[in-house]
């Protein structure tokens, strides 16, 4: 299996590449949803560059062998956010497309469940060249579909007790 390693300095680049694509398409949206775990940064960041309310939708499909190999897609029941996002324009934000099953499943449900999103566009980080989905917005689209490595998932196998020692007490 190909792999893609992205330090911290190239994730924040192509979240300003990709908030860059937005901007240049003159598109106006409301509010930004992004999918957790994965989008959460690429929102934030998002959100803070556009100054836009942040929601959050809970995902999950990849929590099996480890969370590397994908399975049932499970969709949380609410939006997290501090104001109910009213739309209805909505920007829906997630770290990468992989096969594209996760969009193709949600973006239905986001509209049956939210019917106050009118119009709902996506953005990633990265698109894996054989995903099913194109989103609207993509930040580097992959000639492959190699195992993306970010910068954060070194958490992923610290325990605390793997932390050094801080004298902040």
């Amino acid at each position: 299996m190909e792999h893609l390693y992205c330090e911290w300095h190239d994730y924040d680049l192509l979240c300003e590449r990709l908030a860059e694509q937005v901007h240049r398409s003159g598109w106006e949206f409301d509010e930004i949803l992004c999918l957790a775990r994965g989008g959460m940064r690429v929102g934030d960041v998002l959100s803070r560059i556009f100054r836009k309310p942040l929601g959050v939708l809970f995902t999950s499909s990849y929590r099996e062998q480890g969370g590397t190999e994908q399975g049932a897609l499970r969709i949380g029941e609410q939006i997290a956010a501090t104001a109910a996002l009213k739309g209805p324009r909505l920007l829906l934000v997630d770290d990468l497309v992989d096969t594209g099953l996760t969009f193709v499943a949600l973006l239905p449900e986001i509209k049956r469940r939210f019917p106050q999103f009118a119009e709902v566009r996506t953005a990633v980080i990265w698109q894996k060249a054989s995903s099913q989905f194109h989103p609207d917005y993509v930040a580097e689209r992959l000639v492959g579909d190699p195992w993306v490595h970010q910068p954060f998932e070194k958490y992923d196998r610290t325990l605390p007790t793997d932390l050094p020692r801080s004298d902040l007490n």
